[in-house]
């Protein structure tokens, strides 16, 4: 070996180590400045996490990585507009925006897959580009943004979906078709068009303040699902033969209709309460089995469950509509048939229909009927859909 080499093949070796080192760290990288991201420019896979110093104003790029197997982390910065990179396809860890006041640019245009995106309190970000959509993600965590859309986003699996206090956002729509802990949008625009056209499983969904609402493909809910405070017209879940948890239907003031055809069970409590122009309930024709409370208080004057079989909780219906040959001719006979198995109200013509535990006060046709116990929350609208399984127990009481 030459005298030469001697001096070089260390030389390489030393430069691979040192190569190694800068894209493999046991702690989280803190990069203060663009200078600090250009250098990580070599490192297609970069093996650790990297955060973005509170104090950096400078446009961070991070093309050149591929693959961060750490988080990606921005906080508390009152100075970065922009984070990019047109390299970068999978965050393994949290891609994680929070307290961001003046960001305004997240370009990640080849981004598919995190573990978890969680970003909130960005008061300034209004549009996203991930041209080549994130399609896997555990979970999707968007809050207080200016978000008018979260096209690029568009997972089939997810654990957690959770969009809140997004006062922009038009439309959510994704080819998402499995749910596997839940789904939670509220509090953002009122006129939001939510459509999940392939979901065919869920176990716990909450919709708050949704102008409307499209799930058709939903088979099978193994959890709860609630609809409160929304100005849907109508609710329309074709397919869906089974809540494994309560289903609810809250203060939604423009809701005309609910049709579930197929649905024949109700695991926990059946709640349909102060939706203002809902007149009828006739869209459960197939439903046999509720495996909680019955709790309907409103202005309906139609009300007909003809398969109805067993209600193992309380039932409490009370309407200013005169539903009361209803009450006499086909649910009074349930109760004492004993498949009505908790107490029972069930009264027309009530000036201020109230939810179970309540008394209700008659000023038509309608009998009476006497307290039959301490106000429920079944009647709360800012209760979840999950929150009502656990109080079919105490109705019996």
């Amino acid at each position: 070996m030459s005298s030469m080499m001697r001096f070089v093949l260390p030389a390489l070796a030393a430069a691979s180590t040192a190569y190694a080192a800068s894209c493999s760290v046991s702690a989280t990288t803190t990069l203060q400045n663009s200078g600090d991201a250009t250098a990580l420019a070599s490192c297609k896979t970069f093996s650790g996490s990297i955060t973005i110093a509170t104090g950096t104003t400078d446009p961070i790029d991070l093309s050149g990585i591929q693959k961060i197997d750490g988080d990606l982390v921005i906080k508390n910065n009152s100075g970065i507009q922009q984070i990019s990179s047109t390299s970068l396809t999978e965050i393994a860890g949290v891609f994680n925006l929070d307290t961001v006041q003046v960001l305004n640019q997240v370009n990640f245009p080849k981004l598919a897959t995190v573990e978890s995106l969680k970003w909130n309190a960005l008061p300034n970000l209004q549009n996203l580009n991930f041209d080549n959509q994130i399609t896997k993600a555990s979970v999707i965590d968007i809050q207080n943004t200016q978000l008018q859309t979260l096209k690029g986003i568009n997972v089939a699996t997810i654990d957690t979906l959770y969009i809140a206090n997004n006062r922009y956002i038009g439309d959510i729509a994704m080819q998402l078709g499995n749910v596997t802990k839940s789904l939670t949008l509220e509090a953002n625009n009122p006129e939001v068009n939510v459509t999940f056209s392939n979901l065919i499983w869920a176990f716990n969904m909450t919709f708050r303040n949704c102008s409307s609402i499209s799930i058709p493909s939903l088979e099978s809910l193994n959890g709860s699902m609630g609809f409160y405070g929304n100005v849907i017209t109508g609710f329309n879940a074709p397919n869906l033969t089974k809540v494994g948890g309560a289903l609810a239907f809250v203060s939604n003031t423009e809701l005309t209709n609910i049709s579930l055809p197929l649905l024949t069970e109700v695991s926990a409590n059946l709640q349909i309460a102060n939706n203002t122009k809902l007149q009828k309930v006739d869209g459960l024709p197939a439903l046999k089995t509720i495996g909680g409370a019955l709790d309907f208080n409103g202005n309906m004057s139609e009300i007909a469950i003809p398969s109805l079989n067993d209600v193992k909780g309380a039932f409490n219906l009370q309407s200013t509509g005169n539903v009361q040959d209803t009450c006499d001719n086909f649910f009074k006979p349930l109760k004492s048939k004993g498949k009505i198995q908790g107490k029972f109200v069930c009264v027309g013509s009530v000036a201020k229909p109230g939810g179970e535990g309540s008394t209700p006060s008659v000023t038509g046709t309608g009998a009476g009927a006497k307290k039959t116990g301490a106000a429920s929350s079944l009647n709360a609208p800012g209760g979840a859909a999950v929150g009502l399984m656990g109080l079919a127990a105490a109705l019996f009481l």
